[in-house]
């Protein structure tokens, strides 16, 4: 059997987004039934082929590893978090639709990530909007997941679609909503 390239996409955002939920959906291909917090971090498998049936097909080994959604602001927390940010191919920014706080940590959690903040858990601002150049030299793919949008009003959704159509912006990332 050939050996499979493995690929680590971190899965971060608040606590009580949807980040364990959306995983085991992705790895198991099932609804999480009674998801519970993750305290410090969960990593589940799943094997992809890409490009299947042509002459670059190749399998991938992806590890989405849940960081645990608790942004304490205490120091131990900070660096417990930091051994699962090494070798990343990608981050996943998930964020609860119906939150907004949940959307401005985002921020936060992408600066952790790419170690260039020391405050991490703060977002980062001037003058009250964020500074899109934290972002112009990130090679890590972003990708920004919406959740709970069935629990939006349907006259608000337009105006959280704009929004989060902004964010996506900001982080140079493609953007779902479910």
């Amino acid at each position: 059997m050939a050996s499979l390239d493995r690929v680590k996409v971190l899965v971060l955002g608040d606590s009580g987004v949807g980040k364990s939920s959306l995983v085991h959906l992705i790895c198991q291909n099932q609804v999480l039934g009674n998801p519970s917090w993750t305290v410090g971090c969960s990593v589940d498998v799943r094997v992809q082929d890409y490009k299947e049936g042509t002459p670059e097909e190749k399998t991938f080994y992806i590890e989405l590893w849940d960081v645990g959604g608790s942004v304490g602001s205490a120091s131990s927390v900070k660096s417990t978090r930091a051994v699962f940010y090494n070798s990343v191919n990608g981050i996943m920014l998930v964020h609860d639709l119906t939150n907004k706080k949940s959307s401005q940590n985002l921020y936060g959690w992408s600066m952790e990530a790419l170690n260039k903040d020391s405050s991490p858990t703060g977002v980062i601002v001037s003058n009250g909007d964020y500074e899109r150049e934290q972002f112009v030299e990130n090679t890590v793919p972003l990708l920004l997941i919406g959740t709970k949008f069935d629990q939006i009003p349907e006259n608000k959704r337009s105006e959280v679609l704009t929004r989060t159509a902004f964010l996506s912006e900001d982080f140079n990332a493609e953007e779902i909503n479910l």
